[in-house]
């Protein structure tokens, strides 16, 4: 794409009174070619404060992002699937500390008979690589793939230390949503039933076939080499070129050559929670601020609140990441704010950012849903520049207006 050629289409939506300098930014990552099409949108004590889209959601710079645009956000689906487990546990299906083969009798084997559930959640469980490869067939049989992840061994021992489960997280949350649920929804039908259709959102893990294609953005992602150096974390770039590692092998299940591909028409259907996620960005930021205002109107109990936004308990050796090579702090199934990775007012806020640049997270100290997506791919997760300048641009709007 020629950016000196390119004439995005003009901004659009809203923003409040006091937060135009969100709206400013926004618009400068535009003209200084940083985007190709993208979404902001903020909630502030349940009110929708900034709500943003401009841009063109194809390459070829013909279709402009509409306000009712939907976007894949891969590992920003992670969040929303860790609130469907957070109506479970207040709801009394399951306990964080209780293990998974409570629930989930066949998951005691190979050395995962004491695993809790909130070490499967902060990834602390060992379970980061699904050994057995995975294709379509295995992710659309549910008993299917649910006996191969019972049969898989960890990688160490669980709640010693810690590795991103990329894949992987999103597959063990959804068997035991449908192990607790007293009407065995998969995780996907649960998040439409129980968050999204009482919220009025459009957000959906396993994106109906009715969906037109002509309403998703298509992603512009770069060269593999690009995304790994250009990010530069060289310790997971290394680690990620052999075939053999956990960093490697915990993002390359199902393997390429296998035509799984969730931004092509004929996967969007397949529920991944940890990664394949599509919807309106405002939807995102809508559910967020659900949570950041303590969830009350989902039926969130004070206690479940309180435990996502508790300081995150970290493995025996401490924060570094086996797979992503870099401290990061996971609670819950959400990430927390921790050294490089900061987001939010305080440590009590909660999200999950998605490779190229996504994220939606709540901030309940300062009473916030926040969420952005662009379709032109960044290398920094959770610390891409179009997103940390539109944040930053947020909290000095708020510290303006005194809140």
């Amino acid at each position: 794409m020629d950016m000196q050629n390119f004439n995005p289409p003009i901004v659009q939506g809203m923003v409040a009174p006091g937060f135009e300098g969100v709206r400013q930014q926004f618009e400068i990552n535009f003209r200084q070619g940083r985007e190709l099409g993208a979404a902001c949108t903020v909630y502030r004590r349940g009110e929708r404060v900034v709500d943003l889209w401009g841009g063109y959601r194809d390459s070829r710079m013909r279709d402009p992002w509409l306000e009712d645009t939907l976007v894949l956000v891969f590992s920003t689906t992670k969040g929303l699937a860790a609130m469907t487990l957070a109506l479970a546990h207040s709801r009394g299906w399951l306990d964080y500390d209780e293990r998974v083969a409570t629930y989930w009798p066949e998951f005691a084997q190979r050395g995962k008979e004491k695993v809790t559930v909130r070490q499967l959640l902060s990834h602390q469980a060992g379970l980061c690589v699904v050994a057995e490869p995975l294709d379509i067939a295995t992710l659309s049989d549910q008993e299917r793939l649910s006996e191969i992840l019972a049969r898989q061994k960890p990688r160490w021992e669980p709640g010693v230390r810690q590795g991103y489960h990329a894949i992987s997280l999103g597959l063990y949350e959804g068997e035991l949503i449908r192990r607790v649920d007293p009407r065995h929804r998969s995780l996907g039908r649960f998040f439409q039933d129980e968050i999204a259709g009482p919220l009025g959102i459009e957000f959906y893990i396993g994106l109906p076939a009715s969906i037109p294609d002509e309403r998703i953005a298509a992603i512009e992602m770069p060269g593999l080499f690009e995304l790994l150096f250009k990010r530069r974390n060289y310790a997971f770039a290394a680690a990620f070129l052999n075939p053999r590692s956990l960093s490697r092998r915990a993002f390359y299940n199902p393997p390429p050559g296998t035509g799984i591909d969730f931004r092509d028409h004929e996967n969007r259907g397949i529920e991944m929670p940890a990664a394949g996620g599509y919807g309106q960005v405002r939807a995102i930021a809508r559910a967020y601020s659900a949570f950041a205002e303590g969830g009350a109107e989902l039926g969130l109990e004070q206690a479940t609140f309180e435990a996502l936004t508790a300081p995150p308990i970290p493995p025996e050796q401490g924060w570094r990441d086996l797979v992503l090579r870099s401290e990061v702090s996971f609670s819950l199934g959400f990430h927390r704010p921790h050294g490089k990775h900061q987001f939010g007012s305080t440590p009590r806020a909660f999200g999950t950012p998605g490779l190229g640049g996504s994220i939606g997270f709540a901030d309940p100290d300062a009473c916030l849903g926040f969420a952005y997506a662009p379709n032109k791919m960044g290398f920094n997760q959770g610390n891409d520049s179009r997103l940390k300048d539109l944040e930053q641009a947020l909290y000095r709007c708020l510290e303006r207006l005194g809140a």
